[in-house]
């Protein structure tokens, strides 16, 4: 997990920790971490955001004598990391969902994502997050579009033991949504969890049409899912998604199978919006909601 950025980090610790290095020193050394940083899928802003904060704390740092160089260097490259890694309080959902209990209706999450996101399983575990907190929920299976997607919701979800709203392949993802939130309206269910069709970053069409699903439905959140293993294209898709639909949240999935890492230090950064899960597993409790401790930690600054 993250091993590829967690050995770059490793090693530019090792290349200046021994002297404090000249400024001609710094910019060489800057220039390849940059680079290689890069290579493990940092997007580019992210990327130019470390290097400069290095660049100022390499330069301006000062280490008493007999200091510990190697562990102010750690120090400044977790500080830095830490203020790229924008996260949500999982709590601010929990409240919104009490508020809206208090209301007398269901709070409504909508999850978007491209395809292959790993969306569907999230949403599964979300609704099992929620559950084992007290709520009951119940799923909406909004992806009329994609073969087999309806039987994956209601394979996954009923195995858990959430019900599964769904209609016929071609029907109006709005129709699902609404009449899942009837349901869970007269059933007094207290969170509504609407599965959608993948779209790709250069399907506007499609991308309207969940603009379209947003307005009719007035969630309370919207969760972009993105693929830890999508590299730099899960940062450039989740800022589609937020220029056309607009999100609230990311949860990265399939993080523990992501060898290089840079997907999950830039998502936040680059589009600005917290993280509030990250998807380290298959089984239902595979949803870390400490996600900035979890990075770090696979980082190496635990």
């Amino acid at each position: 997990m993250l091993k590829t950025v967690a050995k770059i980090f490793s090693s530019f610790i090792e290349t200046v920790k021994t002297a404090k290095p000249s400024p001609k020193e710094v910019e060489n050394v800057l220039s390849d971490f940059y680079l290689q940083l890069i290579a493990a899928d940092v997007a580019v802003e992210t990327a130019d955001a470390i290097v400069n904060s290095l660049r100022h704390s390499l330069l301006e740092m000062d280490v008493p004598r007999f200091g510990d160089r190697e562990a102010v260097l750690k120090e400044v490259l977790k500080k830095s990391i830490e203020s790229l890694i924008k996260v949500a309080d999982v709590n601010h959902v929990l409240k919104r969902v009490d508020e809206a209990r208090k209301q007398g209706r269901p709070a409504v999450i909508l999850f978007v994502g491209p395809n292959g996101s790993g969306k569907t399983t999230t949403v599964v575990k979300l609704a099992h997050y929620l559950r084992k907190r007290g709520y009951s929920v119940i799923l909406a299976s909004a992806d009329t579009f994609r073969a087999g997607a309806i039987e994956q919701l209601e394979t996954l979800g009923q195995r858990a033991g959430f019900m599964v709203v769904s209609q016929s392949y071609g029907a109006d993802p709005a129709a699902v949504a609404v009449d899942a939130l009837n349901k869970a309206s007269s059933m007094r269910v207290n969170v509504v969890l609407i599965d959608t069709a993948g779209r790709t970053e250069v399907d506007r069409g499609l991308l309207e049409e969940m603009r379209k699903l947003k307005r009719v439905v007035k969630p309370d959140f919207v969760i972009y899912t993105g693929d830890a293993l999508a590299g730099n294209a899960a940062v450039q898709q989740a800022k589609m998604f937020d220029e056309v639909v607009g999100i609230d949240y990311v949860i990265l999935s399939k993080v523990d199978a992501d060898a290089k890492g840079g997907s999950a230090i830039s998502i936040s950064h680059s589009t600005g919006k917290p993280l509030l899960f990250l998807g380290v597993g298959q089984e239902l409790d595979d949803l870390e909601d400490k996600p900035a401790e979890k990075l770090l930690e696979a980082l190496g600054f635990a």
